[in-house]
């Protein structure tokens, strides 16, 4: 129960909505067909609804219907007898075997072939089944909860699922919000995630996020969920490196964060669904007097140097971290330092 209340992370309605939905049917003993986005954390739903239900006690199996051939997958469903097929050397337990008495989890339910659904159907209306190349009919009592991100109706109507499947599969359908419907959560994931990399990474606190940083999580679209957001976090602490300050540069696209020499950007220009936003750490002061004529070559050199002093004091003196929050590489910042006779060092002699 407790492991469930830690993976679980979030109060936004729409999260709470599920969670409640999930929780009304844990006592109801049939099988439910679980709706989401990859990467919402259908798997950890079903994980909940078995640990709420009077199976808590039995076993909770689960398997991927998306990530094995149809040889395979009935193989390690219904289990196999010794010499059903090449390599069979030995008996083979399938998984609604381990799994009597408690739930067996079929995720990507919709990549699940006519035949074998056709199987899981007869199983599920009378708990029978035979292994692969066996004859004796077992009986097994296993509630099984799927999941899935297609459109099982449209399949169906276009014969590639089966309509009474789909019937029996859905006493009751629970939807699982995409997290740009969880904005309120981001943040406290975000959190949940970065503690934990940060006790792998073996630091002794984790001093939060700045508001760049925030910022840019929470403009972010995250169209892979959950999953997305902990890459993202994970990859953050750890490219940030500094134990003791927060966190302010946030990676969100791994390809779009190393410039031309080969020089990691973690912050400054990030992609966020392909689009380019720039993060400014300060805007240096611009001066808007029109006095006619002027001079558009000097007046654009000047706010190209007051940037530039403005990302080097930002950064502390760091030509390396001040390019980052602008947006450029290390070696067109060194040029548009020797151009603005600009030094983070006193010279030779001086």
């Amino acid at each position: 129960m407790e492991r469930i209340k830690q993976n679980m992370v979030g109060q936004s309605p729409a999260l709470m909505a599920a969670l409640d939905h999930l929780s009304s049917l844990a006592s109801i003993d049939r099988p439910v067909l679980i709706l989401g986005e990859r990467g919402t954390g259908k798997e950890l739903a079903a994980e909940r609804l078995h640990f709420l239900s009077p199976r808590w006690a039995g076993a909770f199996v689960k398997i991927n219907c998306g990530a094995i051939t149809e040889t395979l997958l009935e193989s390690e469903l219904f289990g196999h007898e010794a010499g059903a097929f090449t390599g069979a050397t030995k008996q083979h337990i399938g998984r609604f075997e381990r799994a009597d008495q408690g739930t067996l989890f079929l995720d990507e339910l919709g990549t699940m072939s006519l035949r074998l659904q056709e199987k899981l159907l007869r199983l599920i209306e009378y708990g029978e089944f035979e292994r692969v190349g066996g004859s004796k009919t077992l009986q097994v009592n296993v509630r099984v909860i799927a999941a899935t991100n297609a459109d099982l109706p449209k399949l169906a109507d276009a014969g590639e699922f089966r309509w009474d499947l789909l019937d029996r599969m859905t006493f009751d359908v629970v939807r699982l919000p995409p997290l740009r419907e969880r904005q309120d959560d981001i943040t406290e994931l975000a959190h949940h995630f970065a503690i934990k990399m940060v006790a792998e990474l073996g630091w002794p606190l984790f001093q939060g996020f700045g508001e760049i940083a925030l910022k840019t999580m929470l403009s972010h679209h995250w169209p892979g969920n959950i999953r997305e957001l902990k890459n993202v976090v994970e990859r953050s602490v750890y490219r940030w490196g500094d134990q003791d300050t927060a966190v302010d540069q946030v990676v969100i696209n791994p390809f779009n964060s190393f410039a031309h020499d080969g020089t990691s950007s973690l912050s400054g220009t990030q992609m966020l669904d392909g689009h380019t936003q720039n993060n400014k750490a300060a805007e240096p002061a611009e001066s808007h007097d029109k006095a006619w004529p002027t001079d558009l070559r000097e007046k654009l050199q000047a706010i190209e140097r007051d940037w530039l002093v403005c990302a080097l004091e930002e950064s502390k003196q760091s030509q390396k971290i001040a390019a980052q929050l602008l947006g450029l590489s290390y070696d067109q910042m060194r040029s548009l330092m020797r151009k603005h006779s600009l030094r983070t060092r006193p010279g030779r002699g001086e």
